[in-house]
């Protein structure tokens, strides 16, 4: 099942960027209730990968500010 990306919570978000490899991205979307697929956790790691996000970035994810999602052409809004 592909994740609807407007279902993504912040709390979410900040924990998939954590993370080193599209396996740990496939486990961490198990385990938040998310089935996706290898092929699909390879192409979302990928799309993680390659946002930067600076500290002042972060902590307008981490205070709830909703302006935030829109990191560098992020699609994740």
């Amino acid at each position: 099942m592909p994740v609807n990306r407007n279902e993504i919570t912040k709390a979410q978000m900040l924990k998939a960027v954590t993370c080193k490899t599209a396996v740990e991205l496939q486990e961490l979307a198990k385990a938040e209730g998310y089935d996706i697929t290898k092929e699909e956790a390879e192409a979302y790691f990928a799309e993680i990968s390659d946002m930067e996000l600076d500290s002042e970035k972060l902590k307008q994810i981490a205070g709830g500010i909703e302006t935030c999602y829109a990191v560098d052409g992020c699609s994740w809004h």
